[in-house]
């Protein structure tokens, strides 16, 4: 169905996108760089160029396979309205300056996916939601950070067995050399993953207004600004969330900061491959925590991991009932 749409409105419509990848990068630069942070690999300012380069560089290594599961795997393309893309993108935006003021490693991914969700519901009712696109991402919330918490105590008991008779300055100057790689691998993965959920719904909203020819495809210009914008994005920091991950959830050293990272970007890595907007911030979230426990239960602050877990259960409902209110509110004018 082609819902016309003046010029000038789809152009705002894409900057509004733009905005909002941008503010994933903003909200989300503690994924890539906490680690690195944490340990002092790399000064703050140094972490944000390394972490936004990295995420640039996605646009070289990574497929499609998410954004189109965000354009077509969701809601039907057919009932994806540019009123229904206005609620998803300010209901996920909302919730992300929301988490971002208070300090809470929330998902970008869930509140675009909640946004989507709330707004396509009160256009055309639950019938428009597509079940399979939808169920893998909803169960990429308990699968994700449960497979990052597992890989990272793996590493961390591995490392440590293959380690063992090596002096604790030579090890520490091996894992800080692992340390930096595994970071710029999850860099990668981040913005390979994250940015592709932008691309698909700018690429739908496209497609909904007539303006696609030859079938439902990510154009390259799209590709190129949405890597472009979270990279801007990551440049701009999110300390508050940086504090967060990499300090208050468990006491990180290179070593530690080498498996999360690692673990992250492999379940990352792994989720794009099989087209799931997977949250980025609950891959990592799960490793590090899973590297606190490697070394004893104690070493984790679970009241601080509780209430991160619980901004994660909340994240879609509530940039969903947000997303639905302004929808609602384009129907008034």
């Amino acid at each position: 169905m082609d819902h016309s749409l003046a010029l000038p409105l789809l152009f705002g419509l894409v900057a509004l996108a733009l905005a909002f990848d941008f503010l994933n990068g903003l909200h989300d630069a503690a994924n890539a760089i906490a680690t690195v942070v944490a340990t002092r690999l790399l000064s703050p300012v140094a972490a944000v160029l390394f972490a936004a380069a990295g995420n640039f560089a996605a646009y070289f290594f990574v497929g499609l396979h998410v954004a189109e599961t965000v354009g077509k795997g969701i809601i039907q393309v057919d009932a994806v309205t540019p009123a229904v893309v206005f609620g998803a993108l300010v209901g996920a935006m909302f919730w992300n300056v929301l988490t971002w003021l208070k300090g809470i490693p929330s998902s970008s991914s869930h509140a675009l996916i909640g946004g989507l969700l709330g707004a396509g519901i009160a256009h055309g009712g639950v019938g428009v939601v597509e079940s399979s696109g939808t169920l893998k991402t909803i169960a990429a919330i308990f699968v994700s950070p449960l497979l990052g918490f597992a890989l990272a105590m793996l590493l961390m008991l591995a490392t440590s067995w293959l380690f063992r008779g090596f002096s604790p300055r030579r090890s520490n100057t091996v894992f800080k050399t692992l340390h930096l790689f595994s970071s710029a691998a999850y860099s990668i993965s981040h913005g390979g993953n994250d940015a592709q959920k932008t691309m698909g719904i700018i690429a739908v909203l496209l497609y909904s207004t007539g303006h696609m020819s030859g079938g439902f495809h990510v154009p390259h210009w799209v590709v190129l600004s949405c890597y472009v914008a979270i990279s801007l994005g990551t440049l701009s920091g999110g300390w508050k969330i940086i504090k967060t991950m990499g300090s208050k959830l468990t006491k990180l050293n290179h070593h530690s900061g080498f498996c999360a990272s690692t673990a992250g970007s492999v379940v990352v890595f792994g989720a794009s491959a099989l087209g799931i907007p997977v949250s980025t911030t609950h891959a990592i979230t799960g490793s590090i925590v899973g590297t606190g426990a490697a070394r004893r239960s104690s070493a984790v602050r679970w009241s601080v991991a509780s209430r991160v877990i619980v901004a994660w259960f909340i994240t879609i409902p509530a940039s969903a009932a947000v997303g639905a209110a302004f929808y609602l509110l384009t129907r008034v004018f």
